[in-house]
């Protein structure tokens, strides 16, 4: 006896899309009290020379890296979600303050759009139905966006195949 599984609950592909952060939280704050450090021990002697000023701007360069470095953390937050089925495909972003924004469409009248450079490689990737166009992973790199397309790609032509039913084959 043969036992159905309903199509919508049949996930085919499912990923999670973040911004790459190559500096860890606490290699951050080593990276900054060794800057500033350095900026301290560089700025004494202009204090001592009576220029004083100099050592406050290089105090202000440390600043503005840390709050640099801040922003950037920060918008580690946002991501995007993809999930394809046999009756739909569903992409959702969120941004770096917890807005989402949700789309759905059919994988059988998606079309996944690539932009390729011959010299810098995948540059966007795109799902396109009824005339709208959604940038997928914008903050990837050219390899990543590359096999995102490609694992895309692959989920989406299991999707248009149809569902699929344990059992089915003995018919």
């Amino acid at each position: 006896m043969a036992t159905s599984v309903n199509p919508e609950e049949q996930r085919i592909f499912a990923t999670r899309l973040t911004p790459y952060r190559s500096l860890s939280p606490r290699a951050f704050k080593r990276f900054i009290l060794m800057f500033g450090g350095a900026t301290f021990v560089l700025s004494l002697p202009f204090f001592f020379m009576g220029a004083w000023p100099v050592a406050g701007f290089m105090g202000l360069d440390v600043l503005a890296l840390y709050i640099a470095f801040k922003v950037n953390f920060r918008s580690a937050g946002a991501y995007e979600t993809l999930d394809v089925t046999p009756l739909e495909l569903v992409f959702e972003k969120v941004s770096v303050r917890g807005q989402r924004k949700v789309w759905r469409f059919n994988p059988s009248w998606v079309r996944l759009e690539q932009e390729v450079h011959e010299e810098f490689g995948t540059e966007r990737v795109a799902l396109v139905s009824r005339g709208e166009s959604v940038e997928v992973g914008a903050f990837l790199g050219p390899d990543q966006k590359a096999a995102l397309a490609r694992d895309l790609n692959q989920a989406l032509s299991r999707a248009r195949r149809g569902p699929r039913f344990e059992g089915a084959e003995n018919l």
